[in-house]
């Protein structure tokens, strides 16, 4: 299917955003720092923290909040709020779990997340997600999250492929910068609508018939 290859021998996946529909809850979260230091928030604000560690995510916010210095106490903040937030619950996003769950009959699968295990669990339980990964890979299990590619390098080691033959979904310009500096084929879904993303296949959801033909092709003719 377009760009993708279709003797993928394994698929990564981001979560946030891209399986499960989070960015509202981080989006609140955020939304509530940036206006109690009397800023507003919307699509270019988004843009400087979405894909990014939480501990990144609080730098840029406090480099943008003008106060050096309290990336860290921005971050816990953020943490805590969108703990708060997720703990309401958060739906799989259209498509997701079919996707997944072709793929998954194929080929090896994981996730790989800039969030921390306790936020990247409680999604994918939330979404009924959780089931589908054997594997599974955190920003806080890794020495350097995205957009470093380690995350990605972990995936596919664990999985028992290399990069250059498989595949990584994801929604932002951070996760794509750490699936191409590890090498693997990119099909990208922007979370922020309008995103220029780098990508090998680029759609507006993972619920297109053409991704799920893909999915269910994978695997054909090889032996596993």
């Amino acid at each position: 299917m377009g760009s993708l290859p279709a003797g993928a021998e394994a698929v990564v996946f981001d979560c946030d955003g891209l399986l499960v529909d989070t960015e509202a809850c981080w989006t609140v979260a955020e939304a509530a720092i940036f206006a109690a230091h009397g800023h507003p928030f919307g699509p270019d604000q988004k843009a400087l923290v979405i894909g990014r560690t939480v501990e990144a995510a609080g730098e840029a916010m406090a480099e943008y909040l003008g106060r050096p210095g309290a990336g860290a106490e921005i971050a816990a903040e953020l943490l805590e709020r969108v703990r708060k937030e997720l703990a309401v619950g958060a739906a799989a996003l259209p498509g997701a779990a079919e996707l997944v769950r072709a793929c998954r009959a194929a080929v090896p699968i994981a996730v790989a997340s800039n969030s921390p295990r306790e936020l990247l669990d409680t999604a994918l339980w939330s979404a009924g997600l959780a089931d589908c990964f054997t594997h599974s890979f955190a920003a806080d299990e890794v020495r350097s999250p995205k957009p470093a590619p380690e995350l990605y390098l972990t995936a596919c080691e664990a999985l028992g492929t290399t990069p250059k033959h498989s595949v990584a979904f994801e929604d932002s310009a951070t996760g794509i910068t750490a699936a191409r500096a590890a090498g693997l084929y990119v099909a990208a879904v922007p979370s922020l609508p309008g995103a220029d993303l780098d990508h090998d296949w680029l759609g507006t959801t993972l619920a297109e018939p053409e991704l799920l033909d893909w999915a269910r092709r994978l695997g054909i003719g090889t032996v596993r």
